[in-house]
């Protein structure tokens, strides 16, 4: 998506008349949403400086400018690109990052990393080159029209604010490897950047260009779990990017801190689908390469069991026992018996371990004590178990209580459904677990589809399926796993006579539902499938969510009596009702979330209640009425 187009000439007029801005920002709202006042600001402040930059019969009228591209399979966005023909008529691209900085300091001990102010915060951020670079990288990894027509990308940086001195921290030889591949332009550089677009814009390509980057051929995204054994080999699967590459680069320097004697715990705060288990998968890779003795950690057995099933075929088993590893084995570790813990959906560990809850005293306080450094990854959105303890209040309390320093960062960087933070942010206000900027829509490369019938959504997962495997229908727990059909498909669990559709939940001695290509033919829960993505999900709601006087309600009493995640609600309701009904309230909702982000392409939806469709059908028409506009 590309939120300002337009030809050289065209856009100089824009800076001319003083609309650039103004234009800009009129579609930004069309097509994405509100926008802040400082954005604006820089926008008018950079593209004045471009003008000057463009202002030459070297660089075609008639070359493609794009402004606000968003990168696939991400939520960031590239400030600037121009286009057109080469010296050997090659497409050509220059990539643009604007920066409004006027100063930086050089972080040795960090690949890529500068510190500069924000809102006179100093803050650790992408060195700008880098920034440049890795965008580059992810339209070459994702857009197959790119690749297929050989478009040259060009990326560099442009600090116009910025006035180099001698030895600059900007230009530290650490950074040579980036500055190489996206060189920088600071105050005073505006020939220079001229120079460098009029190399590689030599003529027109008739905007080919921009419509290769705009509507070019995505790729699928990578998952984890099929990158899994070349990333244990040492291989670079993912483009790490922003905030991405910021928490990386501080969890490595946390972990050689460690090593000198004082116990690190580092908390990183992520939604659905901002890398926070592609990250732990890097880190456990880089940890274990500096021969320190790492462990992924999750309480979840499903992701496990995909991770080790992949594995497998390439990876010693002792090996791959000894790298993924459950929540509940550390409560008779030693202090410091591990370099380093990185622990997955730390919102779901528990307060005790074991089959009947009885050993060990709190598995976040028994993480902290067994590791020199431990890393929380933690979305507290995505609790769906009354026994899920995990909170980062409580890894405070007790890395406070070990004498731990305690760093927390944020993943706002999106790499799921599409790369829309608008449509988890529209999904959340949906659902009622709060309120959000985006409640009349999200961006439109995400495919969200409401189905009459579940048979009709069922032949979508099965059509979508057959492309890569990666569809799978899901539905929240209101049905019960019959014990005599655990592993009997022909056993039909979850039925809904009306429509004459039946379906089993996955079977128990199918610990590899996700990937496992009959899997298809049942349905997964939440316990199959958090932490766990495909392409394409078909949702089916049951009666715990249901949309009566006017709101969406949650009523625990229809989950099925095999469901774990409400255990303990029966007994809190007889104590305290309205602390017992705020609980489940919490599971249910975030169960839902959670169901309903699994798909990086598409989510298909039934619902039991039809007063529940009603309201989402609602809620899309006016997302559709704001995107047309």
């Amino acid at each position: 998506m590309i939120i300002y187009e337009a030809t050289k000439q065209q856009f100089m007029s824009d800076v001319t008349e003083d609309s650039i801005a103004v234009k800009i920002h009129n579609q930004f709202v069309q097509k994405v949403g509100r926008v802040s006042m400082g954005e604006i600001n820089a926008w008018n402040n950079s593209m004045n400086y471009l003008y000057k930059v463009l202002n030459t019969p070297a660089i075609p009228d008639d070359a493609g400018i794009a402004i606000e591209y968003k990168v696939p399979a991400s939520s960031r966005r590239i400030d600037f690109m121009i286009t057109g023909l080469n010296e050997k008529d090659q497409y050509s691209v220059v990539i643009i990052e604007l920066k409004q900085w006027t100063s930086v300091e050089a972080i040795e001990n960090a690949d890529g990393i500068v510190e500069t102010f924000f809102n006179r915060t100093k803050t650790k951020t992408p060195h700008p080159s880098f920034q440049a670079w890795s965008y580059a990288q992810l339209i070459s990894d994702y857009n197959e029209s790119v690749q297929n027509e050989a478009v040259q990308l060009y990326p560099c940086a442009y600090m116009h604010n910025y006035v180099k001195v001698d030895n600059d921290p900007i230009l530290h030889p650490v950074y040579d490897p980036y500055l190489k591949s996206a060189p920088i332009f600071s105050k005073g550089d505006a020939l220079k950047l001229r120079g460098f677009i009029s190399t590689y814009i030599k003529k027109t390509d008739r905007n080919k260009s921009l419509y290769l980057i705009e509507h070019g051929k995505i790729k699928p995204s990578k998952s984890l779990q099929d990158s899994l054994v070349s990333m244990l080999q040492g291989n670079q699967e993912f483009i790490m990017v922003d905030d991405q590459k910021v928490v990386y680069e501080e969890a490595l320097r946390l972990v050689e801190k460690a090593q000198a004697g004082r116990k690190q715990v580092l908390i990183v705060e992520g939604g659905p689908g901002t890398g926070k288990s592609v990250l732990g998968i890097n880190l456990l890779v880089e940890v274990t390469a500096r021969e320190l003795v790492c462990q992924y950690v999750t309480k979840n057995s499903a992701p496990r069991a995909v991770y080790m099933k992949q594995l497998q075929q390439n990876v010693k088993k002792s090996v791959i026992d000894n790298l993924f590893k459950s929540s509940g084995v550390y409560y008779e570790a030693l202090p410091n018996e591990f370099d380093c813990l990185i622990v997955d959906e730390a919102h779901r560990l528990n307060e005790k371990s074991g089959l009947f809850k009885n050993k060990g005293i709190n598995q976040t306080m028994e993480i902290i004590r067994a590791a020199r450094f431990s890393v929380f990854f933690i979305d507290e959105y995505q609790k769906i178990a009354m026994h899920d303890a995990g909170s980062k209040e409580q890894i405070r309390r007790y890395a406070e209580q070990m004498d731990a320093d305690i760093i927390e960062m944020t993943l706002a960087s999106q790499f799921r459904c599409n790369g829309s933070d608008g449509y988890l942010a529209w999904l959340e206000d949906v659902l009622d677990i709060r309120e959000t900027a985006n409640a009349e829509g999200f961006d439109v490369d995400y495919e969200i589809r409401l189905f009459d019938d579940p048979n009709q959504l069922r032949e979508e997962i099965f059509s979508k399926n057959q492309m890569s495997n990666k569809a799978r229908m899901l539905a929240g727990y209101c049905w019960d796993w019959k014990k005599d059909g655990k592993n009997n498909p022909g056993v039909h669990d979850i039925e809904l006579d009306e429509f004459q559709f039946f379906m089993s939940w996955n079977l128990s001695n199918t610990t590899t539902w996700a990937i496992d290509p009959e899997s298809v033919d049942q349905v997964g829960c939440i316990h199959t499938s958090q932490g766990l993505e495909f392409d394409y999900v078909g949702v089916i709601i049951g009666e715990d969510l249901r949309f009566e006087h006017n709101r969406i309600i949650t009523d625990p009493f229809k989950r099925a009596k095999t469901d774990k995640s409400l255990s303990g609600f029966k007994t809190l309701y007889k104590q305290n009702k309205e602390e017992a009904l705020q609980a489940a309230d919490r599971i249910i909702r975030n169960t839902y979330r959670t169901l309903m982000t699994r798909g990086t392409k598409g989510c298909y939806i039934y619902c039991v209640d039809p007063h529940l469709k009603a309201y989402f059908q609602r809620r899309l028409a006016i997302q559709r009425q704001a995107a047309m506009m």
